[in-house]
């Protein structure tokens, strides 16, 4: 097929890619000039991103291993490390270094889930005639309980092993907190 003639995207990829630019706006405008941190806007931000994972952790990603015949997706496992390291650095306090490690994930980890061989281009494959339903469920998704942000010694190690499970050594090595 040439490009002009690519079919278009389905439900679930519009509306997940919808939220990630959203998100993506969010973020971007947390990050005021002179490095200073908008926190209403950056608050916004992590509870729309906590809700975004927990729709592909708790909706997504278990609709696509029951329509694959109960085996998970190949790249599940790599999604759900990647969840933890970009859930983990929203508990510190954020920073501009902070924003610009998770603008290094985000940037990564959006590529894997966009596109024609995406993860959202599978399930809107894989979900059929469930698709709209699917859609519904995640429109419905709860916001998630955002707790305080925590800079404790044992949070930033946290952090860091995360990140670092994740394959994201390179930022756990630069991040100030």
């Amino acid at each position: 097929m040439q490009a002009d003639t690519l079919p278009s995207s389905g439900p679930i990829t519009r509306f997940l890619e919808d939220d990630h630019r959203r998100l993506e706006a969010l973020l971007n405008a947390a990050l005021a000039s002179g490095g200073r941190i908008e926190q209403g806007q950056y608050d916004e931000f992590r509870a729309g991103l906590l809700r975004h994972i927990g729709m592909e952790e708790k909706i997504l990603l278990p609709a696509a291993q029951r329509a694959n015949g109960g085996t998970p997706l190949s790249i599940a496992a790599t999604l759900r490390l990647e969840h933890g390291a970009i859930a983990a650095l929203l508990m510190p306090t954020p920073t501009p270094e902070l924003i610009a490690a998770l603008h290094s994930i985000l940037k990564k980890h959006n590529k894997v889930e966009e596109g024609r061989d995406g993860l959202y281009a599978t399930c809107d494959n894989l979900a059929g005639a469930e698709t709209e339903n699917l859609v519904a469920k995640l429109r419905a998704a709860p916001a998630v309980a955002v707790l305080p942000h925590s800079d404790t010694p044992a949070v930033l190690s946290a952090v860091r092993r995360a990140v670092e499970r994740a394959g994201y050594e390179y930022l756990s090595n630069s991040m100030r907190f």
